[in-house]
């Protein structure tokens, strides 16, 4: 399995109305301390479409969204699933991260 695609794997399991940062999808996909390599996998997505990878889940470990494309539809993505996003465009890690515990 290559890099992206256990990425993919991965994003594809934080739960609708939970967020993940890019530093814990790389640990979870086991590629820990690339981070980066996360953002470019979410970025290549814009070429194919990659609705069915919910990228918009996936923040920077601060509670930011980082997404230096698409920041508005991904505000509404987030929104639409009931997650909060305050006027900074932060998010509650307290409230919303997912761990990567399944089930």
């Amino acid at each position: 399995m290559n890099s992206y695609t256990a990425i993919y794997a991965v994003v594809r399991q934080i739960p609708c109305g939970r967020v993940c940062s890019y530093g814990r999808v790389a640990i979870l996909a086991g590629c820990p301390g690339h981070a980066r390599l996360v953002g470019y996998a979410l970025h290549a997505l814009r070429a194919s479409g990659g609705d069915d990878v919910p990228w918009w889940r996936v923040i920077n470990r601060n509670g930011f969204i980082s997404n230096a494309y698409e920041p508005a539809l991904q505000r509404a993505r987030l929104e639409a699933e009931g997650v909060q996003v305050d006027e900074s465009d932060r998010v509650d890690l307290e409230r919303y991260l997912w761990d990567g515990a399944v089930g």
